[in-house]
């Protein structure tokens, strides 16, 4: 039998080992400017040398109260993530302004690496997520001040139901570079496709559907 000090050990390594893959780590430093132009390849960047850091790494003139032009769905997602700002490297934390036209939508979309909170500040969103097995829609209908909360991860979505005028939001997203899958796109309009046969069996339509819908144009909206 092993001794009570092995023991005790083991399960200390267990609770530590628990805790470091329960969250991402703290920051070590005050800050760890991205280095665009280092070789190194880590998760994220590597960091800047502190003596070439100034204010301007963490700085942009991003113009987030300006209305952007929308596409055809509608939308116009403006992210401001570490490629933007060196500065946010390992600060888990970016931003993005929304605009969306009369009946514009933010279709629906993941975020692989960020839990979201959206901000309306102008208009009436319909907004909504869906879990994962079972598959439940919780949504809302959100006014000027509005909060609501993505799940990291979930496919989620909004829409602006007015006819007549434009709506904006703010949202502040949990990761440096949280990443968009917006799911039309990514099903039929990766480069190379998905097999037609697959996802007419997916979808459980002719193959013909399939092949239409990978023929369009799939526009993305997050700049």
């Amino acid at each position: 039998m092993a001794p009570p000090s092995i023991c005790l050990l083991a399960a200390l390594l267990v609770l530590v080992s628990w805790q470091a893959i329960a969250s991402d780590p703290s920051p070590l430093q005050d800050f760890c400017v991205a280095d665009m132009h280092s070789p190194v390849l880590v998760n994220g960047f590597a960091c800047l040398d502190p003596k070439y850091v100034n204010a301007d790494h963490f700085f942009k003139a991003a113009m987030l109260d300006t209305p952007r032009k929308t596409n055809k769905v509608g939308s116009n997602v403006t992210l401001i993530n570490v490629m933007q700002i060196p500065g946010l490297n390992t600060l888990g934390i970016s931003i993005a302004r929304i605009d969306y036209a009369p009946l514009g939508e933010n279709p629906p979309h993941t975020h692989p690496r960020a839990t979201e909170i959206l901000t309306v500040l102008e208009g009436t969103l319909y907004v909504g997520f869906v879990t994962s097995n079972p598959n439940t829609l919780f949504s809302k209908v959100l006014n000027k001040g509005d909060v609501f909360v993505f799940p990291e991860g979930l496919i989620h979505f909004q829409f602006n139901p007015n006819p007549h005028q434009p709506a904006v939001a703010i949202a502040a997203l949990s990761s440096q570079n949280p990443g968009a899958i917006t799911i039309a796109n990514a099903v039929f309009g990766s480069k190379s496709p998905i097999s037609d046969i697959v996802l007419a069996k997916a979808f459980q339509v002719e193959k013909g559907t399939i092949d239409w819908l990978q023929a369009q144009f799939w526009e993305n909206n997050h700049y």
